[in-house]
């Protein structure tokens, strides 16, 4: 599956599938290695997914719900299932995010009105990239960095711990960074600012400037 559109990946139900990624494995390479994509999409994302669709197994009420839905109102699920969902979910929403932020020769700066945008909140894109790599950093163990739009249509870099996402704040993703250690260890062993500085070269701004108008 390709999700064009964040309201595809808002409104996903039960049974749950790990999307197809739009490119190859080795395509984000030299930033991101071959073994490393495919670790991380066809194990580690499809351990999310398996686990989500066991955990909604026996509740068909949570069945009916869209993935948006699930992650927005956590605090209503069955509390025998509510990490589950939580963790799970989770990793299916932010993986499934973060695999289309990313592309093949793309990087760069962003673009059009975002880019605007960026340059008015932060200063300049420089002092925005600054921001993000140092949330990103400062994240202590596993989690996830962002760049979001609330609901006045005002940026906010923000990050969540493990795999927790932006749906319960209300907010709109824009791009994504996974700085769990499976999403960099292979190549990087523990420098994550390398990663993440890397990971400029492969980010793409069309479809975040999409995101951010959408």
């Amino acid at each position: 599956m390709s999700y064009e559109l964040l309201s595809e990946l808002y409104n996903l139900k039960y049974p749950y599938e790990v999307p197809a990624l739009k490119y190859k494995y080795n395509a984000l390479e030299p930033y991101i290695d071959e073994a490393t994509m495919m670790l991380h999409h066809d194990k580690h994302h499809k351990a999310y997914v398996d686990n989500l669709n066991k955990a909604l197994e026996k509740y068909p009420e949570l069945q009916a719900k869209t993935l948006k839905e699930l992650l927005s109102n956590i605090e209503k699920i069955p509390q025998e299932v509510r990490e589950a969902i939580r963790n799970n979910g989770g990793g299916h929403f932010n993986h499934s995010f973060f695999w289309q932020v990313m592309a093949p020769n793309k990087g760069g700066e962003a673009k059009g009105e975002l880019k605007n945008k960026i340059d008015k909140t932060y200063g300049s894109f420089d002092k925005f990239k600054e921001q993000f790599k140092k949330a990103a950093l400062e994240r202590f163990g596993s989690g996830w960095a962002w760049l979001v739009k609330d609901q006045q249509g005002n940026l906010k870099i923000i990050s969540t711990a493990n795999q927790d996402t932006p749906l319960a704040l209300g907010v709109k993703p824009i791009i994504a960074i996974d700085v769990w250690e499976h999403a960099y260890y292979l190549k990087y062993q523990n420098k994550r600012a390398e990663y993440i500085d890397n990971w400029w070269n492969v980010v793409d701004w069309d479809r975040a400037e999409t995101l951010a108008n959408s």
